[in-house]
């Protein structure tokens, strides 16, 4: 457990690719104040690709080092041009040979030195020809991520929308404020001048949902807010109250839904707490710092809390014990992970973007530059891109690259957002309204 709080030696990113000088660094940090080279090689292990941390290396055992030699190698060779090519003696690629001359000089026993290998013979080639097709559901495809998006329409809340949510499979959208939730159905996606499907009061009147949070299988929803539960939903086969966990905190800030929908994490002014979803009971009420406890989220056997106080705290989901604290020097406003529960991204009051890995000793920021009252984050549950609402803007950036896919400009401020499982909408609550985009590929 540490019990001193850690000074945050980010690497610097700009938030599109462009490189941004050093702010918020400390002095004997030894952080450069200009970014390597190769920026995706750095962010590249936040969706499968290893990267090399920003600190020591971390020792491996000798079959680990030559693998990773070898991934460093390939990663650093797909970014040269030709001329970079000839210079380090490896042989170009002439139009219509990338497909063979990549792996000729990748599987080189040494770098410059083109494999060879004589042709297979025909018992190979008989061996070859009898495995039989793999089933095209299951081949692994690339990822796509959006390069733009339309909007579909705006859907009339009626009061002010702090959270919401859409479904993958049946494309209904949630849109949550005082009193009520509303529920829409997929015929909004087409046109959106529909009214909604259902209404879904809260126990009082002046109850209000601030949190929601969709489960893995999408046929539950779990609200929390100003009032004095938090509050279970069915959503199929008809949205009704399932169970009311009863709080002991007024104000629920922030949910987080463990990846198996077992445990359910509920953030308060001082505390978290930790409900077993399975039994509706409470487990714990665990107490964090006062002003370090606005937001909350959770990977495998650890949970995040974030605040006021610019630090964001790890602690351990099995021991309850605090494992990390990372000094962020600027307000936290929102937290999330992506897809395979490998990185943790916190949004800034600065509207920059902290990124730290879950195991490993690896941290960057994405430098944004702008201050915001609001900040909301959401990953694409495809891995390859996420999206960052400040404000009026919502901007959808490629993972790792963090290059601009898309920009949207709303004309109200954008509370919070969210993307189908599918990924092919978006949704954005704002004063009285939300609004949904389709991505477009």
């Amino acid at each position: 457990m540490s019990g001193e709080k850690e000074e945050a030696s980010f690497r610097m990113f700009g938030a599109y690719g462009e490189p941004e000088e050093r702010r918020d660094v400390p002095e004997s940090s030894g952080v450069s104040s200009q970014p390597e080279p190769q920026v995706q090689q750095q962010l590249g292990s936040l969706y499968g690709v290893p990267w090399q941390p920003p600190g020591p290396l971390i020792q491996h055992s000798p079959a680990d080092q030559e693998t990773s030699m070898v991934t460093q190698q390939q990663w650093h060779l797909q970014g040269l041009g030709r001329s970079e090519l000839q210079a380090a003696g490896l042989p170009d690629a002439q139009p219509g040979e990338a497909a063979e001359s990549s792996p000729s000089f990748l599987l080189g026993s040494e770098v410059g030195q083109p494999y060879s290998s004589s042709s297979p013979s025909e018992e190979v080639l008989s061996l070859l020809r009898a495995i039989p097709p793999i089933p095209d559901e299951v081949v692994v495809r690339q990822k796509r991520a959006p390069q733009g998006s339309w909007k579909v329409g705006t859907l009339l809340h009626g009061k002010r929308v702090y959270a919401v949510a859409i479904s993958g499979s049946t494309h209904h959208v949630y849109t949550c404020g005082s009193g009520y939730i509303r529920v829409w159905d997929e015929s909004v996606l087409h046109a959106g001048d529909k009214a909604p499907r259902a209404q879904l009061d809260l126990q009082h009147p002046q109850d209000r949902v601030v949190t929601c949070k969709l489960f893995p299988d999408e046929r539950s929803l779990i609200t929390g807010g100003a009032s004095q539960a938090v509050t279970l939903w069915d959503l199929v086969p008809t949205p009704q109250v399932r169970a009311r966990l009863t709080s002991t905190g007024p104000t629920c800030y922030s949910l987080a839904v463990s990846s198996d929908a077992r445990i359910c994490l509920a953030c308060f002014h001082g505390f978290v707490e930790i409900w077993d979803l399975q039994n509706q009971i409470l487990i714990r009420k665990h107490e964090v710092p006062v002003y370090g406890s606005r937001c909350v989220d959770i990977t495998g056997n650890i949970f995040w809390t974030g605040g006021e106080d610019t630090t964001l705290y790890s602690w351990d989901l099995r021991s309850y014990q605090r494992l990390h604290q990372h000094n962020l020097q600027n307000e936290i406003l929102s937290i999330t992970h992506d897809p395979g529960e490998e990185w943790v991204l916190a949004g800034l009051r600065t509207g920059d973007i902290a990124f730290l890995h879950t195991r490993r000793n690896e941290q960057f920021k994405a430098v944004m530059k702008k201050y915001t009252r609001h900040h909301s984050l959401k990953f694409a549950s495809c891995g390859s891109y996420f999206v960052t609402a400040i404000d009026t803007r919502l901007s959808g950036l490629e993972a790792p690259s963090l290059q601009k896919l898309f920009q949207i400009e709303e004309s109200s401020g954008i509370l919070c957002c969210d993307v189908s499982s599918d990924n092919q909408y978006l949704v954005m609550g704002s004063n009285s309204s939300a609004t949904i985009y389709q991505l477009l590929y």
